[in-house]
């Protein structure tokens, strides 16, 4: 099954839901389709084509930002696929100061790495082996990235996640 990008009244990415979700807001008229999806529904009475992306009547107020989740899919989609050190497709993950050393697993110390450079870097710090990060890592920011980190984004989001922190790029890895 599918899923729909939710957005608030302001046009801000809230998350996403399933079809089946999505679809009971538009007939609730708590929200209105803004792009609907290839997927058609047939019924006694008819048909009706499932949205893509469905906007909520009413604003609705986050008190709220959680923290973006870290996963491997956010990860590669922060670091745009590529091995930081290297540049060559991402593979693994790679712990700036190993877990071993005392590092701890959050976006400020986890970077994508292909696996010869994660391998040959192993349990060793940055300063040991004379390799240096071309940015350092960070958590990533903006209202899109709790849509990029969690799941396969559809292509027709990309117009929705862009104004609000998701790079085309990040899309397109975080899709693949």
């Amino acid at each position: 099954m599918s899923q729909t990008l939710v957005l608030n009244a302001t046009y801000e990415p809230l998350g996403v839901v399933s079809d089946r979700r999505a679809l009971i807001l538009v007939l609730n008229q708590r929200a209105s389709i803004i792009e609907e999806s290839e997927t058609v529904l047939h019924y006694s009475g008819g048909e009706i084509t499932l949205p893509a992306v469905i906007k909520l009547t009413r604003f609705v107020k986050i008190p709220y930002r959680h923290a973006i989740p870290l996963s491997r899919r956010a990860l590669f989609a922060r670091d745009g696929g590529r091995c930081v050190y290297c540049q060559a497709p991402a593979t693994s993950i790679d712990h700036v100061i190993p877990r071993s050393r005392g590092g701890s697993h959050t976006w400020e110390n986890v970077v994508s790495a292909c696996h010869k450079c994660n391998h040959s870097k192993a349990d060793r710090t940055l300063k040991e082996i004379g390799w240096k990060l071309r940015t350092l890592p960070r958590e990533p920011a903006g209202a899109a990235w709790r849509i990029l980190g969690t799941g396969k984004p559809n292509p027709r989001w990309i117009s929705y996640l862009q104004p609000f922190g998701g790079d085309t790029g990040q899309i397109a890895v975080a899709s693949a």
